[in-house]
């Protein structure tokens, strides 16, 4: 009995090795079992458990196929295809929808106003330079060459009567005329039906086949540029314009030139049934078209108009005699006149037309304003602050202006002086051929470019974003009529110290009004906002989906998860990857080279047998002292 209990004891000293095993597993699971109690922030195991809690609890409509019908794969692969195809068709109209955003389209709105109309401003020009006294000796040398130049090229004499020009022309000519810089140059002539271009050394060829013009060269002589008209009267007057600036840009102070004829020009003035003074308008001088009177143009009293008509507009009656005027320089007669906004230079050139003399004109407006959207819906700018060219004007902010400012700065820079048209930047001075010799063909050249947008003025200058237009329509009537010329004239004599020869081709009359009360407003607005966005990509996806703003949470939050559990995975297996690389010899050890000579097949399993001794430790029972008849148990068994 002892024995046996001796043995028994034994046995269970000995702790079988799957019990062991056993004992490990449920030692592990513990602390995992206490792991898997509900905390605060909860993370799922495996792609496979997000994805099934995923399908199974989400609003989004279809999703639960995809993990209902396991057992029938053929279902789970239609409506896993199902399910991801509408989803990119979504996201495709969502594309669709955010590219259109983008793009920044916008609203027409056209509305029409009913108020009290500020009446514009009204520029009105002689349509003749004025031969001024502080040049006119000048002047005088240059109408003089340029009676020779025509006398060489066309047999004109300007001062003699028509009957005296055949013996003119056989005598001797100057043999120092203007030729050096009005040319006529053989560029084409007419054989058959074709056109060929003439070699220098061709045979003279008719009057008809030559156009005129003349030549300018830089400084050094090395490159000369043509300018050459098919038409003589042009290059004439091109050649006498280019002169006549020359001599206006000696002039030191531009005061010199301030000569005001307003009650010479001016017969009469009415606006609103009301005489106009000299508090209506402002004047200042054109080199091409004279004296220039604007009227309206005082921003502290302007005109308003409450009716629309002829009687409540403005009404001029015009000198256009052209006594004391520039025969070459100007080869029209009667007025211009030009419509503008206030506080905007007047560009004669550009919105100008000419009254006829002995006619009057009556010119009805209509308002138009224009405001547009800035920023990304279009390229307008506010006030010109955001665009890189330097405002030379002494106005606000129009796209000529603009224009003009970007072509005399570059002529400064270029050319090293200013041309006159166009106002004077701080520091520089107007070009004169005393002073620039050759600034004529940097002007010719530079004037090229700046039309082919070279220069790239044009790109520069932006619309601005609000401005006002003025639609204007003309009608025309003989004045004063047949039967009423005699006492018109025989008052205007009387009052105006009238004393026009030729009656009729010495007045113009204008009449300037309001077609309507109301004017017209273009604007624009935003035909995409963020309002109009998220209700189209609301409906997109209740279309494909029919859920709702919670949903696409629910979507966020399945993304966030997914890389959630990515990040811990792969820092597991990191971890896991460290702990299995086996680790380095310690730096101090001492080299054995009796383990050296072993092969690596052996050394695997002599270590796992050191383990296992190592850790299956005999009980401390076993070391207790036995007897003879122990021990032959021991060694029977």
């Amino acid at each position: 009995m002892g024995t046996a209990s001796r043995g028994g004891s034994v046995k269970a000293g000995k702790m079988p090795e799957g019990e062991k095993t056993r004992q490990c597993k449920q030692e592990e699971e513990q602390p995992q079992k206490e792991e898997e109690r509900e905390g605060l922030i909860e993370f799922y195991s495996s792609y496979q458990e997000l994805f099934q809690f995923f399908c199974t609890n989400t609003t989004i409509h279809g999703a639960i196929r995809l993990v209902c019908s396991k057992k029938n794969k053929m279902k789970t692969a239609f409506w896993s295809v199902l399910f991801f195809l509408t989803f990119g068709l979504m996201y495709w109209q969502f594309g669709i929808l955010y590219r259109e955003y983008f793009s920044y389209p916008v609203n027409l709105n056209l509305n029409l106003n009913s108020d009290r109309l500020t009446f514009p401003a009204v520029t009105l020009c002689t349509l003749n330079p004025y031969r001024y006294s502080a040049i006119r000796k000048k002047l005088d040398e240059l109408d003089q060459i340029t009676h020779q130049t025509l006398l060489d090229l066309y047999d004109y004499n300007m001062s003699l009567p028509r009957s005296d020009w055949s013996t003119l022309s056989t005598q001797k000519r100057s043999s120092r005329s203007l030729l050096h810089h009005v040319q006529r140059h053989p560029l084409r002539r007419q054989k058959r039906d074709n056109l060929v271009n003439l070699p220098e050394n061709s045979p003279s060829v008719d009057k008809n086949d030559w156009k005129i013009g003349f030549v300018l060269c830089s400084e050094n002589n090395k490159d000369c540029f043509h300018q050459a008209y098919s038409s003589g009267v042009d290059a004439v007057r091109e050649w006498y314009s280019f002169h006549y600036i020359n001599i206006l840009a000696q002039v030191p102070d531009a005061k010199a030139l301030d000569e005001s004829d307003f009650e010479n020009f001016i017969y009469a003035c009415r606006f609103n049934e009301a005489t106009c003074d000299k508090a209506n308008y402002t004047h200042f001088h054109h080199p091409l078209y004279g004296n220039c009177y604007t009227f309206n143009d005082n921003s502290s009293s302007l005109w308003t108009s409450s009716m629309p008509g002829i009687n409540n507009g403005l009404s001029l009656v015009v000198r256009t005699e052209q006594n004391d005027f520039i025969p070459l320089l100007s080869t029209v007669t009667g007025a211009r006149v030009m419509v503008h906004d206030q506080n905007e230079p007047a560009f004669m050139d550009d919105g100008g037309f000419n009254v006829r003399p002995g006619i009057e004109t009556s010119i009805s407006m209509r308002k138009e304003m224009t405001v547009r959207l800035g920023g990304s819906y279009s390229d307008c700018t506010e006030d010109g602050s955001d665009v890189p060219v330097q405002n030379l004007y002494s106005s606000r902010y129009t796209e000529q202006v603009c224009i003009r400012s970007c072509f005399q700065l570059n002529m400064v820079e270029r050319c090293g002086c200013a041309y006159y048209f166009y106002p004077l930047p701080e520091g520089a001075e107007y070009c004169d051929y005393t002073k620039h010799v050759s600034w004529g063909y940097c002007y010719y050249k530079l004037l090229a470019e700046f039309k082919a947008d070279v220069l790239g003025c044009f790109h520069k200058c932006r619309k601005p974003c609000k401005m006002t237009e003025y639609q204007l329509s003309a009608g025309y009537s003989r004045w004063p009529s047949a039967v009423s010329e005699d006492w018109v004239f025989y008052v205007l004599s009387q009052q105006n110290k009238y004393n026009i020869t030729s009656k009729r081709n010495g007045v113009a009359k204008v009449n300037i009004f309001f077609k309507e009360w109301n004017y017209k407003t273009n604007g624009e607005s935003p035909a995409f906002t963020v309002v109009t966005l998220l209700s189209q990509l609301g409906n997109q996806w209740s279309l494909w989906f029919g859920s709702s703003v919670l949903s696409v949470m629910e979507l966020a939050e399945l993304i966030l998860d997914f890389l959630a559990i990515t990040f811990i995975l792969a820092f597991r297996w990191f971890r896991s990857r460290q702990k299995l690389s086996p680790p380095g010899p310690p730096p101090n050890s001492h080299d054995n080279t009796a383990f050296q000579d072993e092969t690596p097949g052996l050394s695997a399993p002599h270590r796992f047998t050191v383990e296992a001794v190592v850790t299956t430790l005999p009980s401390y029972n076993s070391l207790e002292p036995r007897g003879p008849s122990r021990d032959g148990e021991v060694g029977h068994n």
